[in-house]
């Protein structure tokens, strides 16, 4: 069978009636074979057959095929495959989670030891320092049915012990979309094997062990580990690499979700998402594993995207996984300019030694005064410090068009909150708007610190823009300068002509805020076994705080402007508050029923995905706002709406009593019913009412607030989103009712 100009598509079945694994299968290719002219056409055909924790199957069809697979009774959706990419240890002390034991054992080291962290990424570097076995760590539990899998350069007898467990690789829609690996030039593993960097510095970032003297070229020298350095490790590789980029392809991302949750993770780390348009939940990857691993208990922690700042740019907005923007630590790397033995000023770069230079003006080797390559004058900048400004060209583009003109260094300026201290292959100092002028100027100034965290202006932004009744982002963690495990045999930078070798390195993303929150879950998990995905994320966003370590409300990177939930979600995650929230919001499958069928579904399509026996949508219709969610998000007020929610007391006293207080959204007045809510031995759970009343005319605009619950140690807060559609007459209607 010839499979020129064939596209790969993803047949949906929902959740796994038939446990017998073989049955599945045989089904998939019969139903497959209705399609094509023989069974072994169909075999051909297949890339994989979904058949431990839903049932679905990805192979190469045409269009007309996959027409008629679609309009056939049982199947949910008919989906084509799309390329996804990735998202790219002072975090932790800035958090709160130091290793000092002082105050007895660490949070970090007190838990964790049971949890089995799955990370879908590029791969491994299984010689790395954090994945060692961390000294008194047990025999792995007997649930564990994962593997390591042999391939190039990998030997599981070698490579994996009791901290990385498992270890599997998935090729087939990668290798369908883009031919065979490269196995010269820019190499990559047939194996689960990292060539990338990302995989293994996302996995350090989650569970790495402790190792001591981890550094860049020296800087931020100390103690390296992850969120849960007891944590055992599970690696999916599912990015592989393409030009030195990661690719993952949506079968792939299918496969890795299908035997993970088989394998037995108790939480799955993926720092790669779509980009908008986005599609429904079911026609994606990442919606479809998600789901079936909420319903199985396993949380799913997704990066928001680096599509920021402007609005309605976050991907991975399920409302049944979690969604991590990215933020600052307080982390800086001064350095001093000096001009003429006189003046000085202070930027922030990786220079570990002295670089002597002329100051030389952009324009002078760049067309427009622009640092491009694309505008390099042709005259060599030797022995020549070029000042650049940010605005037309990007730090990583200035410093190739730097190394071209063969400058000795680079001062780049650009915004104060803007991310710092990279790996270079020149070196850069970076400095304000300010000081670059008065640089330009030959003016002197005194530096400003920044503080944190700050928001970055890279992180995908909220509104959902396709279920815009969730807030997401969920929650903002620190995913700028993160200092992780990195392949000695990768450069820093990842250019080829940088012949550098390091084993910890720098990285920036949403990409790097996902694993942060992956290993706090990992411990929250390890202390409350029991809860659910829901339980967990309630307590991480109701816990999040919204100021910064100066006090002030968070600030969103690249400008003056303070943060609203649309930049960080509920705020920044708070871990040892997390472990301790007080109240949380709980769900469960029939919960999210709701929210599928206002999304359309018919009750056969809904009993098809779920496990809940009871899978029937309600005779009178429910809003998606009464969905159990620890934020509220209003996307179109119109008149007055009174929302319900129902909290659990998981605090240590069973008898508590909980005062309510709101922060008014503008133009919005909140009531809340009860006032009070009282707990006790015989009551865990209370119900509570939000009303929304609108109080002015305003059409199109989000206005923001919060509503707590406190007991006068926990404080249980809920961010208020609410989109106001009213007139000047509806307006002075509801306040005049």
């Amino acid at each position: 069978m010839k499979i020129i100009n064939l596209k790969v598509y993803i047949v949906y079945f929902g959740h796994n009636q038939n446990r017998d694994h073989l049955l599945t299968y045989q089904y998939h290719v019969e139903l497959l074979s209705s399609v094509f002219e023989s069974k072994e056409d169909a075999k051909q055909a297949i890339l994989y057959s979904y058949k431990h924790s839903f049932s679905g199957f990805a192979a190469t069809l045409n269009s007309s095929q996959a027409t008629n697979l679609a309009n056939i009774k049982g199947v949910i959706s008919v989906f084509r495959s799309k390329t996804v990419q990735l998202d790219t240890t002072r975090s932790w002390d800035f958090m709160g989670l130091a290793v000092d034991y002082s105050q007895g054992t660490p949070s970090q080291l007190a838990y964790g030891d049971n949890i089995i962290v799955g990370v879908f990424d590029t791969g491994i570097w299984p010689e790395s320092a954090s994945f060692k076995e961390e000294p008194g760590i047990g025999p792995v539990t007997n649930i564990w049915k994962g593997k390591c899998m042999p391939g190039e350069k990998f030997n599981p007898e070698k490579h994996c012990n009791r901290k990385l467990i498992g270890a599997r690789y998935y090729l087939a829609g990668f290798e369908r979309q883009y031919g065979p690996i490269n196995k010269t030039g820019n190499h990559e593993y047939r194996s689960a094997r990292d060539s990338l960097g990302h995989g293994t510095h996302t996995a350090s970032t989650a569970v790495g062990s402790r190792a001591k003297d981890a550094s860049l070229f020296g800087f931020a020298q100390g103690i390296a580990r992850g969120g849960s350095p007891r944590a055992r490790l599970a690696v999916y590789k599912i990015c592989w690499n393409r030009n030195f980029d990661g690719r993952c392809t949506e079968e792939d991302i299918l496969a890795a979700f299908d035997e993970a949750l088989h394998d037995g993770v108790h939480i799955i780390s993926a720092s790669f998402g779509p980009r908008p348009p986005l599609l429904p939940f079911f026609k994606s990857s990442s919606g479809i594993g998600s789901f079936h691993a909420m319903q199985l208990g396993v949380p799913v922690v997704f990066s928001a995207g680096n599509n920021g700042p402007d609005p309605s740019l976050v991907g991975n907005v399920n409302p049944w996984s979690i969604c991590v923007a990215a933020s600052t630590i307080d982390r800086r790397f001064p350095t001093k300019i000096m001009l003429d033995d006189i003046i000085s000023f202070t930027g922030e770069g990786l220079i570990a030694k002295k670089v002597r230079g002329e100051l030389a003006a952009a324009k002078s080797y760049f067309y427009g005064g622009i640092c491009h390559s694309g505008n390099l004058r042709n005259r060599s900048a030797a022995g020549k410090v070029i000042l650049c400004f940010s605005g037309q060209v990007m730090s990583e583009d200035a410093e190739v068009a730097a190394r071209r003109a063969n400058a000795v260094g680079l001062i780049f300026v650009q915004p104060l909150t803007r991310p710092v201290a990279a790996a270079s292959i020149v070196p850069v100092v970076r400095i304000d708007f300010i000081q670059g002028t008065r640089i330009d100027h030959y003016l002197a100034l005194s530096v400003k610190s920044p503080p944190a965290p700050i928001v970055s202006d890279f992180s995908s932004r909220g509104p959902s823009s396709i279920s815009p009744d969730f807030l997401k982002p969920d929650i903002s963690a620190p995913g700028i300068n993160i200092l992780a495990a990195w392949p000695p045999n990768i450069s820093p930078t990842v250019f080829s002509t940088d012949i550098r070798s390091v084993d910890w390195n720098f990285q920036s993303g949403t990409s790097m805020s996902c694993p942060h929150v992956t290993g706090i879950i990992a411990l929250i998990k390890s202390a409350h076994p029991d809860w659910s995905p829901a339980a967990i994320r309630s307590a991480l966003i109701t816990s999040a705080y919204q100021t910064d370590i100066t006090g002030d409300s968070i600030q969103v990177g690249a400008s003056t402007k303070a943060s609203d939930p649309f930049d960080i979600g509920a705020g920044h995650v708070n871990p040892l508050k997390a472990i301790d929230p007080g109240l949380i919001y709980d769900m469960n499958t029939r919960d999210y029923i709701i929210f599928l069928c206002n999304s359309g579904y018919t009750e056969d399509e809904i009993k098809a995905m779920v496990i809940c026996p009871r899978a029937s949508c309600p005779k009178k219709y429910e809003p998606n706002t009464n969905i159990n969610y620890p934020s509220i998000s209003v996307p179109n007020l119109q008149w007055e709406t009174t929302i319900k929610r129902t909290v659990q007391n998981v605090g240590h006293k069973k008898t508590a009593i909980y005062f309510a207080s709101t922060v008014n959204p503008n133009g919005v007045e909140v009531e809340v019913w009860p006032r009070i809510l009282i707990f006790s031995p015989f009551k865990k759970e209370s119900t509570y009412f939000v009303t929304l009343k609108p109080v002015k005319a305003s059409q199109g605009r989000y206005d923001f607030g919060s509503m707590t619950w406190s007991d006068g140690f926990h404080h249980v807060r809920s961010p208020l989103v609410v989109q106001l559609n009213t007139t000047a007459t509806t307006a002075r209607d509801v306040e005049a009712f």
